[in-house]
């Protein structure tokens, strides 16, 4: 209402001050030339909308004086029902030309429902709706809004199994017991379509539940999308591969700087995950270019959170995408530890499964307090002598510790206490536990007590050590990131000098694992599939310190300086070097700076390339003779924040396109919303419960929704 009045009154229009914003809202329209640009967005495939604070503010109230045949002001054709209801179908007809144009919701700036034409408006007559069509669309508003509220509420479509009930009985799924609850609560289109159909029958099919999944699931991401494309500029991230009713995904999020200048991370959906990895990078373009409609070419980075085993498959998704565009650098994602990415990189069965055990163990402790407990105490009576060192592991012990940078040094520091506490546990004498949580205590003590574990996690330990400062930084202050960019050299030359020397490290490190496996009483000894493979064989008289050098140790560190390598490739490390433009950073390194040679790479992105070294001196010298009591902003969140930063037009687009690379972190909690929300419905749901659909509506649940459009959609696309 504020709102409205606002309009009526910058229009002067006296005529309509007396009119309720509801006639307002359905009489008149205004024409979009009294409204900036900036209010108004052209990107929805479906319709032209204006920006929710819009305001009309360009008006020439006196040009009509100079005009004879002006001299009375315009009045605003007032619009019938009809003709209303003709503009609505246009939007309708539009919107499915292009549906079917490009197979899913893709981008468009053609439709415009705010008059370009003065305010007069020509529209062709349309066929009045039927009271029958009428209803029919009433009738599926009411589906969408029941389907909308289960997605919100993470509420299943299914209700009972099968399996469940005895035969011959039948009982309503989750979506036909709402859509009886809301006729008994009065809804009299529903009781009206309903009311002579038998009891046993299902009122909405599966397949009709399921394509209207897919046109909620559609507008609520567009919507998303919607900003990401106003904003250009954008970042592709993969999180960890999850089961979906017994499927495997990839859940995708976008990473852009929204109109506030806020780095915000949204989940958009799943991709169903292919085996093969050409395939899967196919799959992959064509649903984010084709189906969501977002322009690569505008794509400034990549990150893919990997589970154990499937590095392999998502570089190679990596690799396709940067020879398609080549400014889409590959980057670690902030949210994840280096050690803990390049450790589930490793191509060794034995660290997937020792990384798989370890995830097992900590999975244990924290779903049973009382076992978190349990290992306290034992904790506490192992480090009696050094009380500091266990009250500092019984905190790690609270966390999810295996995100962490030093994960494996905690682990090998864990060791005697997790078998201790896990052996107790299986004896049960006490009959504390119940017969699950023993066996599963058991079988994870046979695992960590296997010295095939035990090495393996003593070597990713020492080879990590020489990357974990470097990664610790990466996740640190934006002057952290910026100077661990030039570290990198030091951490390859340590690493390569340890390649040289295998033999003198591996010794180290095998000595420091056998003293470990007697601590916990286990024997040395090859593992049993090698054993059985080398009976016979001449050459069965190698050692196990020869075994593991070959098998474990070299394979290891080769790995992890090839992946350093690809992951900071020379574009990424240029990019880190354009940090120099963040104040603080400038101000450490004493304003002599040289951003203009590293931000060639992003030259096109630019509004006046021209003009950026002269802008450069500029923001330096801004920063350089700052008065005393301003402090030098120590972050691009902050840089992008600074009132007059719109008077550095090139170093606003530099600093926004820093902001969307996966590796940099996301300041405030409240714009990573996307992947906390998408944990939680993950850890909340159950694997056959899970639906791809209904958990975009539930992780988005506070985006708005537009139920007519929903429905106009459906009844084209489905007559």
């Amino acid at each position: 209402p504020c709102r409205c009045q606002r309009w009526v009154e910058n229009c002067r229009r006296a005529d309509l001050e007396d009119k309720t914003p509801d006639q307002l809202n359905k009489h008149y329209r205004l024409c979009a030339k009294h409204f900036e640009t900036s209010m108004i967005c052209r990107s929805s495939p479906y319709r032209t909308v204006l920006r929710d604070n819009a305001v009309p503010t360009i008006f020439d109230l006196t040009s009509h004086l100079n005009n004879p045949h002006s001299r009375h002001r315009k009045r605003i054709k007032e619009l019938s029902e009809d003709e209303i209801r003709t503009l609505k179908q246009q939007k309708i007809d539009e919107a499915f030309e292009r549906e079917h144009a490009t197979q899913g919701l893709n981008e468009s700036n053609e439709q415009n429902t705010v008059s370009e034409e003065g305010g007069e408006e020509q529209e062709e007559e349309a066929v009045p709706l039927t009271l029958e069509e009428r209803e029919n669309k009433d009738y599926l508003k009411s589906l969408f809004e029941i389907l909308i509220l289960m997605g919100k509420q993470n509420i299943p479509l299914d209700g009972h199994g099968v399996d469940e009930l005895p035969e011959g009985i039948f009982t309503s799924d989750n979506f036909q017991a709402l859509l009886e609850c809301r006729i008994n609560a009065g809804d009299e289109v529903l009781r009206k379509r309903f009311e002579m159909t038998a009891v046993n029958l299902e009122y909405c099919s599966k397949t009709q539940q399921k394509q209207m999944l897919e046109i909620c699931e559609s507008c609520v991401r567009e919507e998303t999308l919607r900003e990401v494309r106003d904003s250009h500029f954008f970042s592709i991230i993969t999180d960890e591969v999850v089961d979906i009713a017994g499927e495997e995904h990839l859940p995708v999020l976008v990473r852009f700087v929204d109109d506030s200048h806020n780095l915000r991370e949204e989940f958009v959906g799943f991709l169903p995950y292919e085996a093969d990895p050409e395939m899967l990078a196919v799959k992959f373009h064509t649903t984010i270019t084709e189906k969501w409609g977002l322009n690569m070419e505008y794509c400034r980075g990549q990150a893919y959170i990997v589970s154990s085993g499937f590095a392999s498959k998502m570089k190679v998704v990596a690799t396709r995408l940067l020879e398609k565009y080549p400014q889409a650098v590959y980057t670690l994602c902030s949210s994840c530890a280096l050690n803990a990415w390049l450790a589930k990189s490793v191509p060794v069965v034995s660290v997937s499964v020792a990384l798989g055990t370890i995830e097992e163990v900590c999975c244990l402790f924290h779903q049973s307090p009382q076992l978190l407990v349990e290992l306290e105490n034992t904790i506490s009576a192992l480090f009696q002598n050094n009380k500091e060192k266990g009250k500092e592991l019984k905190e790690i012990c609270r966390s999810q510790w295996t995100g962490r940078h030093d994960a494996f040094e905690v682990l090998v520091e864990l060791m005697q206490a997790l078998v201790l506490c896990l052996d107790a546990v299986s004896n049960n004498s006490s009959v504390r536990w119940n017969n699950f949580i023993a066996g599963r205590a058991f079988m994870l003590s046979s695992a960590l007590t296997n010295f095939d574990f035990i090495v393996t996690i003593v070597i990713l330990k020492n080879v990590l050590s020489f990357t974990r400062a470097f990664g610790k930084n990466l996740q640190g202050q934006t002057s952290d990131v910026f100077f661990a960019a030039s570290s990198l050299t030091a951490v390859l030359h340590s690493l390569n000098e340890v390649m040289e020397n295998i033999e003198v490290y591996h010794e180290f490190w095998f000595e420091e694992a056998t003293d470990l496996a007697a601590k916990l009483d286990v024997q040395i000894k090859l593992p049993g599939k090698f054993r059985r493979a080398q009976q016979g064989s001449l050459d069965s008289e190698i050692t196990s310190e020869n075994y593991y050098k070959e098998i474990l140790s070299v394979p290891t560190v080769e790995h992890i300086i090839q992946e350093l390598k690809d992951i900071f490739s020379e574009q990424h490390l240029k990019a880190l070097k354009c940090l120099s433009l963040v104040p603080s950073v400038m101000g450490q390194l004493k304003f002599n700076t040289s951003e203009e040679h590293h931000a060639d790479m992003y030259k096109n992105d630019l509004p006046n390339p021209d003009t950026l070294s002269a802008e450069l001196h500029c923001w330096r010298i801004k920063w350089k003779h700052r008065g005393k009591d301003i402090e030098l902003p120590a972050t691009i969140y902050e840089a992008l924040h600074l009132p007059d930063i719109k008077f550095f037009p090139n170093v606003y687009a530099l600093l926004k396109v820093l902001c969307i690379l996966p590796v940099m972190k996301v300041e405030h909690e409240k714009y990573e919303m996307g992947r906390k929300r998408l944990k939680a419905y993950l850890k909340n749901t159950l694997t056959e419960q899970r639906s791809s659909n209904l958990a975009l509506l539930n992780i988005n649940f506070d985006i708005k929704h537009d139920l007519d459009l929903m429905v106009d959609t459906y009844v084209k696309l489905y007559p």
